[in-house]
């Protein structure tokens, strides 16, 4: 497996997606520092998709992201789920677990991310739910901010929010910069701002990715398309302010050839260089005023 240079200062990786993405991996080896599946995408895999995908993490460190935990539902947790996952955590020794701060289910599978409100007594039931699901696999969970669209409710700004939950849960944070460029837009603040409030000793590491800008005031958080060139320098400004945090390219549709995700792999780490000598961040244009 090849190697980026030892001087640079960032760790990057892709999310590995079965199909030709996965083929190219397999046959090229690229560059990569790790990998990023969500586990429950291949917890029933068997025969050869299986032994395929032991050998690609032989050869890659790996990162987990989950989609179907609900940690903020109204339903009780799914602990036959959960179960399930720390089988699949205790066989491949992922470098972590994470999650989404929202909810997907109630009496059902919702399919998509849903925000949960920001109250008190919302982090009260999020912050009871991470605890026991940390006791039942036996490790932090990894929290990701994710992007929406209304804030049902809310008697509390999204960062006490999410700071409270990392602080009294005792959890961590993945931290989404496309989420907090998306959200910035939507909802009119300051995502510099936003980042420096974010408490650095718990950010384990960094998503990326690309959205659909509808209007100057709405964006569609799509994961299908090229990074923005204003993701690109919030991302600059998260590493001035973080430091070489590891930094996942998030691409889930319209997936382009490797090439082109090696590419933007490539713009991460020069962001990351620049950074790390200290090289200012491109000036933002404001959209919160």
């Amino acid at each position: 497996m090849q190697h980026p240079p030892a001087a640079l200062p960032i760790d990057v990786g892709i999310g590995l997606r079965r199909g030709s993405l996965m083929h190219e991996i397999e046959t090229e080896l690229p560059a990569l520092n790790f990998l990023e599946v969500a586990p429950e995408n291949w917890l029933r895999l068997g025969g050869a998709v299986k032994r395929r995908f032991e050998v690609l993490i032989a050869q890659y460190p790996l990162y987990t992201h989950g989609l179907s935990l609900s940690i903020g539902g109204p339903a009780p947790l799914d602990f036959a789920f959960i179960d399930a996952i720390k089988l699949f955590l205790d066989r491949y020794q992922p470098v972590l677990y994470s999650e989404h701060l929202s909810f997907c289910s109630d009496n059902a599978h919702l399919y998509d991310l849903m925000p949960i409100p920001f109250t008190e007594a919302a982090i009260d039931h999020v912050v009871d739910r991470i605890v026991q699901v940390q006791d039942r696999l036996g490790q932090r969970l990894v929290l990701e901010n994710v992007s929406y669209y209304t804030a049902p409710t809310a008697e509390l700004s999204e960062i006490d929010f999410i700071t409270a939950i990392l602080a009294r849960a005792d959890c961590d944070l993945l931290l989404d910069v496309n989420n907090v460029y998306v959200n910035s837009v939507n909802h009119q603040y300051d995502p510099r701002a936003f980042i420096d409030a974010m408490p650095c000793e718990r950010v384990r590491y960094l998503h990326v990715a690309g959205h659909l800008q509808l209007e100057p005031d709405l964006i569609i958080d799509t994961h299908g398309a090229p990074v923005s060139d204003p993701v690109w320098d919030l991302l600059a400004h998260t590493y001035q302010r973080l430091g070489p945090v590891p930094t996942l390219l998030e691409r889930d549709f319209e997936i382009p050839p490797l090439r082109e995700l090696l590419a933007e792999v490539a713009q991460i780490r020069a962001i990351a260089e620049r950074a790390h000598s200290g090289i200012p961040a491109t000036p933002p244009t404001a959209r919160w005023a």
